[in-house]
């Protein structure tokens, strides 16, 4: 039988010296201590190998994520550690996540225009509560570059957190968000019925907007009056843009920063980036396994 781990135990719990251990269990004292040190040198080989997992894997968020994530992505390559334990070698390594700044308000409401839309969606965000490609979400925001403001308007699928259409332009004319929405339709395809959300900008109550709604049977949702929660889930997208990649550099054209946000949101943030609300998983995987779920069940129904 090994002794040594009861005499390792009896020294971390202070109850013994390692000595009157030793001469107990009639064991050499020289002995127990090269044991030992060779079960530490063990431990230590771990933490660097779990040291150099974390930060491949923080490198390949683009330095954007924290412990969560870090210790669902090591779950995900079959490594079973702790949150706690990855934060701690994160902290030994100076490795840090990106957190998400409080956001402005980018657009204003038309004071002249009257319509009939009110709050559909009533902050029901959560993913589950609707099916993918029955409400989108959208809204507008402003990067500034070197020669000028450039403006980008989203469209988001509620259920499934992706992006479906985005349009980058140096104006925020309603055309604006009109392309947005037309990339959306092209992309998706949704049936008739389908509710768009977004809050009371005058973009989004132009008549140029509501008249492509209305070609696509599309059902328009508008915010509560000065109430920005009610718009939280695209908000909240353009919160984690501007961390994880506007906040970070200089943007010297428009073009430099059309083609990073681009990358950003077709490779990155939904293919890559896990997401929280998703059960951390990436906006297209969780599109994946709803439509894998739909067809089991359809199949067992048949």
């Amino acid at each position: 039988m090994n002794l040594y781990p009861f005499i390792e135990a009896e020294k971390a719990e202070h109850t013994g010296t390692v000595a009157t251990a030793c001469r107990l269990l009639e064991v050499s004292r020289s002995a127990f201590y090269e044991w030992a040190k060779h079960i530490c040198s063990k431990r230590e080989k771990s933490s660097t190998e779990l040291g150099a997992k974390i930060i491949d894997i923080h490198k390949k968020s683009r330095h954007t994520y924290g412990s969560p994530r870090i210790t669902t992505e090591l779950a995900n390559q079959g490594i079973a550690v702790g949150e706690n334990r990855v934060a701690k070698v994160m902290r030994q390594l100076s490795i840090v996540g990106r957190a998400k700044r409080r956001w402005k308000k980018t657009t204003i409401a038309d004071p002249d225009v009257t319509t009939t839309a009110v709050d559909l969606v009533k902050r029901a965000f959560g993913p589950g509560v609707r099916e993918i490609n029955t409400v989108w979400c959208g809204d507008i925001t402003y990067v500034r570059t070197w020669v000028g403001w450039l403006y980008l308007a989203t469209v988001i699928d509620l259920s499934s957190r992706r992006v479906v259409g985005f349009a980058m332009a140096n104006h925020m004319r309603a055309e604006l968000v009109c392309d947005a929405l037309k990339m959306a339709i092209e992309q998706r395809q949704p049936g008739p019925g389908l509710i768009f959300h977004s809050d009371r900008g005058s973009q989004y109550t132009s008549k140029v907007f509501r008249k492509l709604m209305d070609a696509y049977g599309i059902v328009q949702s508008l915010s509560r009056p000065r109430q920005c929660w009610d718009n939280a889930v695209a908000e909240s997208w353009f919160a984690t843009l501007k961390e994880e990649l506007i906040y970070r550099q200089a943007w010297p054209t428009l073009e430099h920063a059309k083609r990073a946000i681009f990358e950003y949101i077709e490779v990155f943030y939904n293919r890559t980036r896990l997401h929280s609300s998703l059960g951390y998983l990436t906006p297209v995987a969780y599109e994946e396994k709803h439509s894998k779920n739909l067809d089991r069940k359809e199949g067992q129904a048949a």
